[in-house]
């Protein structure tokens, strides 16, 4: 081996055998730490999903559809979320209501999913199951990727309907 690769890898196992003789693994994070971590998913949330979210709920009011928005941003007991339910207009068919979730994932930031519903009457069979649109940072979630993702339902919704 090259003198270059052989002193990365000696410096490699003397970090390694330094941070195992000082305790073994990290610090687990703490209760105050994996509420603050909570809170911190629920603000962004509010702030920057929730008024996406209203926005194109108003937008679809406007058209002549049915648009609602499920915030559980303020609750203790559960992880923070914020969703779009969207019914649009079908003339002449019961369309069911699909959804867009923004929810928080203690572990990797803010996931998104959605639950596309076709109408009854195209004769296709209702699903339930739900597609993952992708997962954001907490602090990587913007205005701009929250409105790429809900145009992205919406146009899913539309062409099925």
């Amino acid at each position: 081996m090259p003198d270059k690769t052989v002193e990365k890898l000696r410096a490699l196992l003397k970090t390694y055998a330094d941070r195992t003789a000082h305790g073994g693994a990290a610090p687990k994070p703490t209760a105050d730490e994996g509420e603050r971590r909570r809170r911190a998913c629920g603000e962004r949330l509010q702030k920057v999903v929730r008024s996406v979210l209203q926005t194109f709920a108003a937008e679809l009011r406007d058209a002549g559809h049915e648009a609602a928005i499920d915030d559980h941003t303020e609750s203790t007991d559960v992880y923070p979320s914020v969703a779009l339910a969207f019914t649009p207009r079908v003339p002449g068919a019961t369309a069911l209501a699909s959804m867009l979730a923004f929810k928080c994932d203690p572990r990797r930031g803010i996931a998104v999913a959605r639950d596309v519903r076709a109408p009854a009457s195209k004769g296709r069979v209702v699903s339930t199951s739900t597609d993952r649109l992708g997962t954001m940072r907490v602090e990587g979630v913007t205005t701009e990727w929250v409105e790429t993702k809900t145009l992205s339902f919406i146009e899913a919704v539309l062409k099925i309907n």
